[in-house]
């Protein structure tokens, strides 16, 4: 099966004390976020455990845990881009994300760590050119660490529009000679551009619009075919099997503008102060009205297509 820990919130960066925790205590619960009493419970162990998938702005707290997280496989999700303390007040500062990305990708391989560019939006000063610039600086500093790039642009989700108003849609216009010229950048440094649900109006340029996290992304990263179950990413559009997330909304302090994840500062703090490095949900502890069921897992791999 797939662990899947960063479409909530940021586990890394944030609870990497917490995660690391859970792997030595073999087990995480999870509470279901619109059934609150519902709980699930996941045996973490890399008999059942194919691959733990993480998403992060930060992945420098877990790096000295390496050895913990080596029995198991790993794909990792690292967000860089170019905003600054306005947009993305708590997340560090980017040349030193670019450093430990590089030593991620020398501790897992390059096959199991990609680089998310996203969500990309428009304003005077984050302007289109500037975009066009930015990321060939960067993507020629990532070079050689990364064979994929993952770029989308900003959805203007109710939460988004709450705490980033002054946020809009990117045009067609503007997607298209985005998408062109970081194609175009990818192919010159060796990195696939791919597009997070996005349709496939940037397919004519080269840019891979079939999915971030499938089938195919995580047999790469583990080097060995997969019998995994069909299942729909969470949105429409989206082509990605994401797996059995264990992170919970309203936490990640970040506080990233175009965030999706949160509701607003006060909820994240609120549950911050819930937070038990020793338990073995996110957030708080389980409660008596609890109702705990122990997930149904299974290995996926099959060792005899091995690549």
């Amino acid at each position: 099966m797939i662990l899947q820990t960063g479409m909530r919130t940021d586990i890394p960066a944030f609870y990497a004390e917490w995660f690391i925790n859970r792997i030595k205590e073999v087990y995480v619960m999870v509470r279901n976020p619109y059934n609150p009493s519902s709980v699930t419970k996941y045996i973490i162990n890399p008999d059942v455990v194919d691959l733990i998938a993480f998403c992060t702005k930060n992945p420098a707290p877990m790096l000295e845990h390496m050895d913990v997280l080596k029995p198991f496989g790993q794909y990792w999700f690292v967000t860089i881009t170019p905003y600054g303390k306005e947009i993305e007040p708590n997340v560090p500062d980017k040349r030193k994300v670019i450093q430990d990305f590089k030593r991620l990708s020398e501790a897992v391989g390059m096959d199991s760590v990609g680089w998310r560019y996203d969500p990309i939006f428009i304003t005077d000063k984050y302007s289109l050119d500037f975009h066009l610039d930015v990321f060939e600086s960067m993507a020629k500093e990532l070079s050689g660490y990364t064979h994929t790039c993952i770029i989308s642009f900003i959805d203007l989700y109710k939460k988004v529009i709450t705490n980033f108003p002054q946020g809009r849609m990117v045009s067609k216009e503007e997607r298209l000679i985005i998408g062109k010229a970081f194609a175009d950048i990818g192919k010159k440094y060796g990195i696939t551009i791919k597009a997070c649900a996005e349709g496939d109006e940037l397919e004519q340029y080269g840019i891979d619009c079939d999915g971030c996290l499938t089938h195919t992304v995580y047999e790469t990263a583990l080097h060995t075919k997969l019998n995994m179950p069909k299942k729909k990413g969470q949105r429409k559009e989206c082509a990605c099997f994401f797996g059995n997330d264990i992170g919970a909304y309203d936490t990640c302090r970040h506080f990233c503008r175009y965030c999706y994840a949160n509701t607003n500062k006060d909820a994240v703090i609120r549950n911050v102060t819930l937070h038990n490095p020793n338990s073995p949900l996110l957030i708080g502890n389980i409660q008596p009205e609890d109702e705990i069921k122990t997930a149904e897992q299974e290995s996926w791999m099959n060792l005899q297509l091995n690549f």
